[in-house]
């Protein structure tokens, strides 16, 4: 299948059981809370791109301008937010993706998140911008195992989805990868150019000429949340470390651990 082809595709994304209730909860208080609600639409991938896309659509007049969860509910109504809650809860929003463990991958795509928002403070970029982008920026993993499940079963038979080497399997047996199916989707759902851009030049952010630092923020905090789940030793995080990366950011191993203080083992371990 060709990436044209596979973003022609309709997908429905799933999201977090529990989220959707919480979210829809609070939605039904007389007096719901913004911030609660933010902060748990935050957590989950699928509600965040609806969201978004929902914010980012012309009608609003500020197509490619809305990164993030709390901008987005700055601008639509709570009727909005709740219809859109609704539609992610009913049937079809939450089924297994052959081949992908979801409650592992929510996960690792909120890891990814906090710390590329932790690593954007410390190198001057837009915070929300980039737990955005970290929070999504897997989501051509999820289309690709709907889209094409038999294809990434022969790939899943020799590497795990979240592995190191994955965007170079993938690249190696189809001309694209994870990253532009992500791309191409923000650009599908009128992200920030900046923010589609990331999400394209993720697995080589600076590579031929490229100089795109959101996209090396990812690159880095996904680097940390996958060898934290494959349980890499420390000998082996450190030379798997992307010190090419790191030093155009100025960012060395130890100044991007130190942006990593929780245990991201326990979170949303729960999906339902």
């Amino acid at each position: 299948m060709t990436l044209q082809a596979l973003l022609a595709l309709q997908f429905v994304l799933p999201s977090i059981p529990k989220v959707l209730a919480l979210v829809l909860s609070e939605l039904d208080q007389l007096e719901p809370d913004l911030k609660k609600i933010n902060q748990l639409i935050s957590t989950d991938l699928a509600l965040t791109t609806r969201l978004l896309h929902l914010a980012n659509a012309s009608f609003f007049k500020l197509s490619g301008k809305i990164n993030s969860v709390s901008e987005s509910l700055a601008i639509l109504n709570l009727g909005q937010v709740r219809t859109l809650a609704a539609a992610a809860a009913s049937g079809a929003s939450f089924k297994a993706v052959p081949g992908i463990h979801l409650q592992q991958f929510w996960a690792y795509s909120l890891s990814v998140a906090k710390l590329a928002r932790s690593l954007a403070g410390v190198v001057r970029l837009n915070p929300q911008a980039a737990f955005t982008s970290g929070l999504i920026h897997a989501v051509g993993e999820l289309a690709m195992h709907l889209g094409m499940p038999d294809e990434m079963a022969v790939l899943n038979r020799d590497m795990s989805p979240l592995d190191l080497r994955r965007a170079r399997l993938e690249d190696g047996s189809f001309g694209f990868c994870y990253a532009q199916v992500s791309a191409g989707l923000a650009r599908q759902w009128q992200f920030p150019l900046m923010m589609v851009d990331a999400l394209a030049h993720q697995s080589a952010p600076f590579e031929n000429e490229v100089c795109e630092p959101l996209a090396g923020v990812i690159h880095l905090a996904t680097w940390r949340a996958r060898v934290k789940e494959t349980g890499l030793s420390d000998k082996a995080l450190v030379d798997t470390f992307p010190s090419l990366v790191g030093d155009v950011l100025g960012l060395d191993v130890d100044r991007v651990l130190q942006q990593d203080p929780i245990d991201w083992s326990g979170q949303l371990r729960t999906g339902g």
